[in-house]
């Protein structure tokens, strides 16, 4: 007896539902999209009819689409939400991704629901109670080691979720509130205005600067792609990839490459298959450097690094070139083994720790002909952020998706043909067809039009393998004819490929078990009664109002992060460096807004302090 393969999921964003389906092309399992309303990306809202669209196409190759339904709700929009959830399911929406637990407490249609990384998955206790919830997978946090990951899998039998790759928020998702406080944009209501982006100047409880204009909150860009074995091991069953405002270019380059890797993986590994079908081919070498980064972190999945912040830049900084070896009167000689084309943008850090861009007018070799000469010096690290040659590549058509099939073709009595048609999946169709078919003259010829035949697929998501021909005494069947009989076959095989189609359909339970971990302060995000009563019916009868509404006043705890200013500048107090740095620190940003930094060294963890701006 053997056992059942693990499915994996490589979940790509989209902004669009052009993108969506770019995604499902390049190699994803599953897209998710934001909808109408109520996504934590206001910018990457969607239509009803493009998500159906995007349904219609992802369902094809057994790829599923989910929807992202994870702000915290007013009681006002409840009930738009309930109706939007209704008319999702109605479209082939298979899941949905949501944050606000006064959801569960709608009349739901049986669609799945997935607990959003913005409900702070961080343990096995937390993890366990939305499955007993009734959620059929669960975000962890970015934050998460290797370990702790296995662990919460150890003690659940949900599936998990987790980012491998893209931008990173500095504070636990679900947990920030500083855009709200000094914007009155909500991140639980979408409208985050990245203030973690921004520089700051850190200084000592008497207003003394330590550091400048550094962006001491923005971070590296994830990439755990060398670690995905290690993952699905751990239990990770879901590959994220972060980026639902990134273009398609992103989407196709990041989606193919870990397409790439995970396949690999599993053409070694028994254990685990992939959750949809087809097989991509991409036409262009999928590489992570050539798409936007700010540079790249394992983050903590190995345990805490030293070098996980990116202080001077929140842009782009893209793949290494080489270095500068010359400066002419208008060209720079680089010392290089990477092609480089007219168009491409170059960019560098100055000696002052400032950074720099400029554009190639003409690539001669290794020499660059600005558009305009930049202030650098021989020996300057050069780094390449556009790609000109790369980036109008993946403008065009890269990538189709083929679903392997076999053909069958049967020659019976009374001048009838048997023909089958068979996927990668085992699903089968059958069509008898009646045509008065001559003898063939040449039977090798006849043989080899109908194999050729039957072969095409065209534009069609199916791909030939073989074609299985049985024939006493080889016939003449024309081109036309086999022509028609091959599209009927196709037409076949999708309507069958939809009717079996599997969806996660199942009702919400409503539950009552005990929730020891739940926050009764404004963390818990309760914005709406029904988010209130879903606590109250697991125990926990008093929780305060959500942030957002505006009753915290005083100073709080805006951001809960792993990350560590006093780790990063290399004056962590647990490791005996406290004095490199004095004991309370503050933030403040150009518009003077004062935010005192909390270590919470037991949990290693840095906490943001402020008040709301008025």
């Amino acid at each position: 007896m053997t056992n059942k393969r693990r499915q994996i999921e490589l979940l790509a964003p989209a902004r669009t539902a052009e993108i969506g389906m770019e995604a499902v092309l390049h190699g994803a399992d599953a897209v998710y999209i934001g909808g109408p309303a109520f996504g934590a990306r206001v910018a990457a809202g969607n239509s009803l009819e493009d998500i159906e669209r995007l349904c219609r196409f992802a369902h094809i190759y057994y790829a599923k689409v989910y929807v992202t339904l994870n702000t915290i709700l007013t009681d006002a929009e409840l009930a738009e939400a309930e109706q939007l959830i209704w008319k999702l399911y109605e479209i082939g929406v298979d899941a949905l991704i949501v944050q606000d637990f006064g959801i569960t407490q709608l009349n739901l249609p049986p669609i799945a629901l997935h607990a959003s990384t913005q409900m702070d998955t961080r343990t096995p206790e937390k993890a366990l109670f939305l499955e007993k919830c009734g959620f059929q997978q669960v975000v962890l946090a970015r934050e998460l080691t290797h370990d702790e990951i296995k662990k919460v899998a150890d003690n659940t039998s949900v599936r998990l979720e987790a980012f491998v790759h893209g931008a990173l928020c500095v504070s636990y998702s679900g947990r920030c509130f500083l855009s709200c406080a000094l914007t009155n944009r909500s991140a639980n209501k979408g409208a985050c205005a990245q203030l973690c982006r921004i520089p700051y100047t850190l200084t000592d409880e008497h207003n003394r600067v330590i550091a400048k204009d550094k962006r001491l909150l923005s971070l590296k860009d994830f990439n755990l792609s060398a670690h995905l074995l290690e993952m699905m091991e751990a239990g990770v069953s879901s590959f994220k990839i972060e980026g639902r405002l990134k273009d398609a270019e992103y989407v196709k380059n990041v989606t193919a490459y870990y397409n790439r890797a995970i396949n690999e993986i599993i053409s070694k590994d028994s254990r685990f298959e992939r959750q949809s079908s087809g097989v991509s081919a991409p036409t262009f070498t999928p590489c992570l450097e050539k798409s936007f980064n700010r540079g790249f972190t394992t983050y903590f999945f190995n345990g805490r690094q030293p070098d996980i912040a990116s202080m001077q830049t929140p842009k782009s900084q893209g793949e290494v070139i080489g270095k500068v070896v010359k400066i002419n009167k208008n060209s720079i000689e680089v010392n290089t083994s990477m092609p480089m084309n007219n168009g491409d943008g170059f960019c560098y850090f100055s000696e002052n720790g400032d950074f720099m861009g400029f554009k190639a007018n003409r690539v001669e070799g290794k020499t660059i002909f600005p558009l305009s000469m930049p202030l650098i010096k021989p020996g300057t690290l050069l780094r390449r952020n556009f790609d000109a040659a790369f980036e109008k590549t993946l403008s065009k058509p890269t990538a189709e998706r083929k679903i392997e099939v076999m053909v069958g073709l049967k020659f019976q009595p009374n001048d009838s043909f048997c023909l089958e048609m068979q996927d990668e999946d085992g699903l089968k169709v059958t069509r008898l067809e009646m045509f008065a078919a001559d003898d063939a003259q040449n039977a090798e010829k006849a043989e080899n039009t109908i194999r050729q035949q039957l072969s095409k697929t065209g534009n069609t998501p199916f791909v030939v393998k073989d074609v299985d021909i049985e024939m006493a005494t080889a016939k003449f069947l024309p081109a036309s004819v086999l022509a028609d009989w091959r599209r009927n076959l196709v037409e076949d095989l999708l309507k069958l490929r939809e009717e079996k189609r599997e969806r996660d359909d199942m009702r919400f339970p409503d539950t009552d078990h005990e929730f020891s971990q739940a926050e009764t302060d404004f963390h818990a995000n309760v914005y709406n009664k029904k988010a209130a009563l879903f606590y109250k019916k697991h125990g926990i009868e008093q929780v305060a109002d959500a942030y957002e509404a505006g009753k915290e006043n005083g100073e709080v705890e805006l951001m809960l992060c792993r990350h560590c200013i006093r780790h990063s500048l290399g004056a962590c107090l647990k490791n005996g460096d406290a004095e490199k740095l004095p004991p309370r620190l503050y933030l403040v940003d150009s518009n003077g807004n004062r935010l005192r930094l909390e270590f919470d060294c037991r949990h290693c963890q840095m906490k943001v302090l402020g008040s709301r701006k008025k």
